[in-house]
């Protein structure tokens, strides 16, 4: 059976893409949780994981690290994990692809923090451009491919990429398109989804780092995790 090792599921959103596509898929794993230090977790991921990070995958013998790198062992195993149709597939690599690469003024801004509600300071016009990037992104697979996933009617790799968006989204109160705010909620009611969220919640680990990036950019309006241990 396979391993996954991730983060804290309120912080991790790398971790979150590969859990997702194997939740979404039934595809039984072992779930290894691996909560952040401060600073660096290198040298204690390393006992798990090659580059130090999470996520990692552990398949018998075989090591497989970097959600996009776990993403392709997987589908190279298991049917659908790409769409079936040549030119969504493509479509569906490039976007996926843009969001592993790219994004990284939303990603340094609105970090990933599934419990928290964020009223940001400013909107920054690399953030703007981010989130207008990705409503254009979302609109043109919706249209091209029909929904109610980005590259048609199944879950595939690149709606699980774009799953911490999702929460993101629903954290900072980005106003997207009325496609765009439809498939963001649509991910968010996924039930694999809620189940991350539901442990997300449960989580008392409080990462100093983590969390000052959440008070640096703006002001939390609500927080709906369990207390702090």
């Amino acid at each position: 059976m396979y391993e996954l090792y991730i983060g804290n599921k309120n912080y991790s959103s790398w971790s979150l893409r590969p859990w997702m596509l194997l939740r979404a898929h039934g595809i039984a794993f072992t779930e290894h949780m691996r909560p952040f230090g401060r600073g660096s977790n290198f040298d204690a991921f390393r006992s798990f994981s090659p580059s130090g990070k999470v996520p990692c995958l552990r398949d018998g013998d075989t090591v497989v690290w970097d959600s996009l790198g776990i993403s392709e062992y997987l589908a190279e195993r298991h049917p659908g994990l790409w769409p079936a149709v040549a030119p969504a597939r493509t479509w569906a690599r490039c976007a996926t692809a843009e969001m592993h690469s790219g994004f990284a003024t939303l990603r340094n801004i609105c970090t990933m923090n599934v419990g928290l509600r964020i009223r940001l300071n400013a909107w920054a016009p690399a953030l703007l451009a981010d989130t207008k990037r990705i409503d254009e992104l979302w609109n043109e697979g919706l249209a091209r491919f029909g929904g109610p996933f980005l590259a048609g009617r199944g879950f595939t790799v690149v709606d699980a990429f774009y799953c911490p968006v999702a929460y993101r989204i629903r954290t900072y109160g980005i106003e997207l398109s009325a496609a765009a705010a439809t498939y963001a909620r649509h991910l968010l009611e996924l039930p694999a989804m809620h189940e991350w969220e539901t442990a997300a919640l449960a989580e008392t680990w409080r990462e100093v780092d983590h969390e000052a990036e959440a008070t640096q950019v703006g002001v939390i309006t609500a927080d709906y995790r369990a207390p702090a241990a």
